[in-house]
C-alpha cells in the first residue's frame, strides 16, 4: 500500500471514531434528558402524595353542629327517678368530685352557678355533657339542645354527644354558664372572661373538662367514655333508662353525683329532687 493509500485509509478511520464519539456523545446527552424527565415526573408524583398524606393527617370536619337532637333523644334526657336510684353512683370513678378551697362562693343574680368550660371536639367533654344534661334537667329545662360527635382523631372518635353552645338554660335553683371554648376543629368558639379564666387556671389545671359546682366543688372526667363509643345518640338515650347498661352505670352516676352537688349548693332545694334517693346518700361522700 502507498502512502497516498495509508493516509486516505488513516483520515477515514479517523472519521469513523470521530462519527462514534459524536453518536456516543449525543446518545448520552439523551440520556441524560430522560433520566433528567423522569426525575421531574417523579417529584411531581412525590409531592401530590405528600399533599395527600398531609391533607389526610389533619382532616377538617365542616360542621360542628349537625342540628337539634331527635324528640325522642331529648325526651330520653327526662329519666325517672327511680331509674337513678338504681344506680346510685354506678361506675363514677373514686374522688372524682373533690372540694375546692380559697375562694368565695360563686354565683349569679343571686344563686348558686355552676360553671362548665369545654370543648366540642374533646371526647371526655361529650362523656360529661350527657351527665350534666341528665342532672341539670332535674333543676330546670334547656331549649332544645343541639347534637355533636367529637373529633374523629382523637381517643374515642366521633362520639355522640351533645353541645352547650348557645343553649338556653333556665331554673328557679341555680345559673348554669356553659363555655364552649373550641369548636370541632380546636378554633376557637367561646373565650372565657377573666373570672372564668382564672378559676379554670386555679382548680382545672387549664384542662378539658372543667366543672365548677358555686366553687365549692369541682369535677373533670367522672367516668369512662368508652362505654359510649360506637353509639348513635338514640342509643345512648335510650341505654339512660336501662339501669344494668354500662351507659346508664356511667352517665347516670355522674348525674347523680352532679345532682348531689348541686343540692348541696342550692340548700337541699328542690326537696323533691334533694330528698330523692339516692342523693342525700351521695351527698355524704362528696
Amino acid at each position: 500500500m502507498g502512502k497516498a493509500d495509508r493516509n486516505r485509509s488513516q483520515s477515514a478511520r479517523a472519521r469513523i471514531a470521530a462519527q462514534q464519539a459524536q453518536q456516543r456523545q449525543a446518545e448520552r446527552r439523551r440520556q441524560l434528558v430522560i433520566m433528567g424527565s423522569a426525575g421531574v415526573v417523579l417529584l411531581a408524583v412525590i409531592g401530590i402524595i405528600i399533599g395527600v398524606a398531609l391533607t389526610r393527617s389533619t382532616p377538617k370536619q365542616a360542621a360542628a353542629t349537625t342540628g337539634p337532637l331527635p324528640a325522642s333523644v331529648q325526651a330520653d334526657l327526662n329519666v325517672p327517678a327511680s331509674t337513678l336510684a338504681g344506680i346510685g353512683a354506678g361506675s363514677v370513678y373514686p374522688g372524682a368530685i373533690r372540694t375546692a378551697t380559697g375562694s368565695p362562693p360563686l354565683t349569679s343574680a343571686g344563686k348558686p352557678e355552676m360553671l362548665y368550660i369545654g370543648a366540642e371536639w374533646c371526647p371526655y367533654c361529650a362523656a360529661e355533657r350527657w351527665a350534666m344534661a341528665v342532672a341539670l334537667k332535674r333543676f330546670g329545662t334547656f331549649s332544645p339542645l343541639r347534637g355533636i360527635h367529637s373529633s374523629s382523631t382523637d381517643v374515642y372518635p366521633n362520639t355522640a354527644t351533645l353541645t352547650f353552645y348557645q343553649a338556653k338554660y333556665t331554673s328557679s335553683y341555680l345559673v348554669f354558664t356553659p363555655v364552649e371554648n373550641e369548636d370541632i376543629n380546636h378554633a376557637l368558639l367561646q373565650k372565657p372572661t377573666s373570672a372564668q379564666q382564672a378559676l379554670w387556671n386555679k382548680y382545672g389545671s387549664h384542662s378539658y373538662p372543667f366543672i365548677n359546682f358555686g366553687n365549692r366543688y369541682i369535677a373533670g372526667t367522672t367516668y369512662d367514655p368508652q362505654v359510649l363509643h360506637g353509639l348513635t345518640w338514640s342509643q345512648i338515650a335510650s341505654d339512660l333508662h336501662n339501669p344494668s347498661s354500662p351507659v346508664a352505670q356511667g352517665v347516670n352516676g355522674s348525674a347523680n353525683m352532679f345532682t348531689a352537688a348541686i343540692c348541696k349548693l342550692t340548700g337541699n332545694a328542690p326537696a323533691n329532687v334533694c330528698t330523692a334517693a339516692p342523693v342525700t346518700a351521695l351527698e355524704g361522700k362528696i
